[in-house]
């Protein structure tokens, strides 16, 4: 079941704060729409949500590939740059279905991203550790910033 939530929408069309067409089901409030259904795709017109979601999965499965061989195997500052995967979190907790891959262990300096299970055998490039290094606090905007100090 997929799950989708709108903000900042100024019109919704529905009868009611509730509507259900067969699978798919919308509510909203006045300020957010939450829809959910089997085959729920969400688009700006050109790409669907799910699809920008494995083009940003590829990528970052990339940008670690090469920071892996330039900075790792040729570079030699392969801390510098430490490409790793972990299954859990600092604290040894963990998202079921999900791991972690990330650059720069050390704090100011990481970008991690959530990454699926099923991605795990294409990231075995990186270092495998037991437990991922304690998150800095990182917020998307600074894995922005991160991303273009590359």
């Amino acid at each position: 079941m997929k799950k989708v939530e709108i903000q900042g929408y100024t019109h919704a069309e529905l009868a009611d704060k509730t509507a259900t067409f067969g699978f798919l089901k919308i509510a909203h409030d006045g300020a957010l729409i939450r829809a959910e259904g089997e085959h729920l795709e969400v688009s700006d017109g050109y790409h669907t949500f799910d699809e920008l979601y494995e083009h940003r999965i590829e990528l970052w499965i990339a940008v670690c590939r090469l920071q892996k061989t330039v900075y790792g195997e040729f570079g030699g500052v392969k801390d510098f740059r430490a490409v790793w995967r972990s299954k859990l979190h600092s604290d040894g907790t963990g998202f079921d279905g999900w791991f972690i891959l990330g650059i720069r262990p050390e704090a100011r300096r990481q970008i991690t991203y959530h990454l699926p299970i099923s991605r795990w055998d294409d990231t075995d490039f990186a270092e495998t550790l037991e437990i991922a290094p304690e998150w800095d606090g990182h917020t998307s905007d600074d894995v922005l910033n991160r991303l273009k100090e590359l």
